[in-house]
């Protein structure tokens, strides 16, 4: 799995992640769910970059421009209820894409060993015919990486896309690691930032705590 870190460059990118992670900026639900839309944006014209592009002539009032536009039939997916600002943001910039969601929720199981461990379960799934078409899921926050393995897999009911790209605005190396061993070698994993690890709760550190809270409020 080829894993790109966007923000070892400098871009606009890295203001949106600071403002995101400032406590004393995020408290204010409309900036915050703001930024993350625009860090959609930047991470879109990134995607884009690697994308399939065919010739077309487009004419003007003063004559014949010669531009390229996408090949790739691209299906945008999220993660319900955090996912969506980050989601709005890929969809502003692929605006003819199709769409699909996938709700997951965390809770604790246990192993076979009879030992508590963390679990992803998927309840909803609304989603087009992926086949041969390009999936591009994000979710904000990458923490353990099992969110988005189980929203993938719930997706493949629909089919096995052409190529798959999974974004992040900030994720961790054991998600990373995790990924690399349960996804396909072909999918490329786009984070806006990599940060330390995760606490015993499996929360991001340093992060910037739980991004569907700060979006939409805080949850029972």
């Amino acid at each position: 799995m080829n894993v790109i870190n966007l923000s070892e460059h400098n871009s606009i990118l890295n203001q949106y992640l600071r403002e995101i992670r400032s406590v004393a900026i995020q408290q204010d639900s409309m900036r915050f769910r703001h930024n993350i839309s625009r860090i959609g944006e930047v991470m879109a014209v990134e995607v884009s970059r690697v994308l399939h592009y065919q010739p077309e002539d487009v004419q003007t009032p003063l004559g014949v421009a010669h531009v390229s536009t996408i090949e790739d039939k691209v299906v945008l997916g999220t993660i319900l209820r955090a996912g969506l600002p980050l989601h709005e943001g890929f969809l502003r910039m692929f605006d003819s894409a199709e769409n699909a969601f996938v709700s997951a929720f965390r809770r604790m199981g246990r192993n076979r060993n009879g030992q508590q461990e963390l679990e992803i379960v998927a309840e909803y799934l609304a989603a087009p015919d992926i086949s041969d078409k390009t999936l591009i899921l994000v979710d904000p926050m990458l923490a353990t990486g099992m969110s988005m393995e189980v929203a993938y897999k719930a997706l493949l009911k629909h089919g096995t896309p052409r190529a798959t790209h999974l974004c992040c605005a900030i994720g961790t190396p054991e998600a990373i690691a995790y990924l690399q061993r349960n996804m396909p070698e072909d999918c490329t994993l786009w984070c806006a930032a990599i940060d330390e690890g995760l606490n015993e709760k499996k929360y991001i550190v340093p992060g910037l705590g739980d991004a569907g809270d700060l979006c939409f409020g805080e949850k029972l």
